[in-house]
């Protein structure tokens, strides 16, 4: 399966098996799934309890969408820049001379 192609339950009971004492390679191996996938889950899950340094789950969710919004962003920016650019382009600037009365 692919990036987050396993559900949480199933990633907690993987690693529960693992937290049981059984090796990670004959988990792995049982399942079918790769062990690096399991030395990741049992990484982050270290991190989201506190026991080791990095971006717990949730902070890496809110990351992940802020990037996402300023992509969106950025490309919205770069559309209105295209559209000043070619109206400028058709319609004369306002404010040229005036005459006086």
């Amino acid at each position: 399966m692919g990036r987050r192609g396993y559900p949480p339950e199933f990633r907690r009971k993987v690693l529960d098996l693992v937290e049981a004492g059984r090796p990670v390679v004959d988990v792995a191996r049982d399942l079918g799934i790769s062990a690096q996938s399991i030395y990741s889950w049992r990484r982050q899950d270290r991190i989201d309890k506190g026991l080791q340094p990095g971006l717990s789950s949730g902070e890496k969710s809110e990351l992940t969408a802020a990037k996402r919004r300023i992509a969106e962003l950025e490309t919205e920016l770069a559309i209105h820049r295209r559209a000043t650019e070619l109206l400028g382009k058709v319609v004369p600037p306002k404010g040229g001379t005036r005459r006086s009365r």
